[in-house]
Parts: structure tokens; sequence; C-alpha cells
């Protein structure tokens, strides 16, 4: 996915986040790419490491459409969710799938359906890469 890098800082803890502006939302997430990156345009591959719990922190989405925002020390993704036959997950977030880790599996309704994660900043990366 191509985002718009407004700018990389550091966090305690070591932790640096790139405030990331896509065209469906903005949210600072972890960086995984160069901690000197200037702001532009960059291709990502994000990731989400921590297991999805419906009802917790995965839940049916009140609108349609992609959509990225920062609600409190969370991320909000919202993308289709699909599900494979293998039991595998995957947000489909505007065209980019991002795997995701399933703790239980969701409601039967939630699969091809609209839904928002709510995830820790730290818990999202952006990982760059050069097409």
């Amino acid at each position: 996915m191509l985002i718009e890098l407004l700018k990389v800082t550091e966090c305690p803890g070591s932790l640096w986040l790139a405030e990331a502006r896509a065209p469906f939302g903005h949210a600072a997430v972890r960086w995984y790419g160069d901690r000197a990156a200037e702001p532009g345009e960059y291709h990502v591959e994000w990731t989400i490491d921590e297991d999805i719990i419906w009802g917790q922190n995965a839940t049916a989405a009140g609108g349609v459409g992609p959509g990225l925002r920062t609600g409190g020390q969370c991320v909000v993704l919202r993308g289709q969710l699909g599900l494979t036959e293998d039991g595998a997950a995957l947000l489909d977030f505007d065209g980019t799938h991002i795997l995701l880790d399933l703790a239980d599996p969701p409601p039967g309704e939630a699969a091809g359906g609209w839904v928002e994660l709510f995830i820790q900043r730290e818990k999202v990366g952006l990982h760059p890469y050069v097409l």
C-alpha cells in the first residue's frame, strides 16, 4: 500500500512511530523502516502483532469502506474480514491484505463483512519496501 509518511519519532523503550496518512485516514504506528526516513510516499506492508478476539479488539463496523484512525492509545483499522478454508483470517484493507491471528473463530456473520480492529499502536507495524 502506498502511504504518506509525515514523520518518524522515537518513543520510550526504543519504539519508533511513523505518523502515516492514507486516503482513508491517518494514525501513528510502529515503524520498521529507516529511522532517518524523510517525509514522503512509501510502499508499505502492514502487520498486526496481536491476537484478534471478537468482542474485545474486533467488532462489526458501523460503516463501510476502509478506515484508519486513532482512538486513545489504539489504532482503529476498518476493512473486510476474509476467512480461508484452512482457518486463516485476512483483513482486506483497501486492497492490501493483513494476516490476522485469531484467538477464536469470529461469528459466522463476520466473514466477508466490514469489521473494525482496535489494536495498540505499537502492535501495528509498517514495513517499507521498494518496488
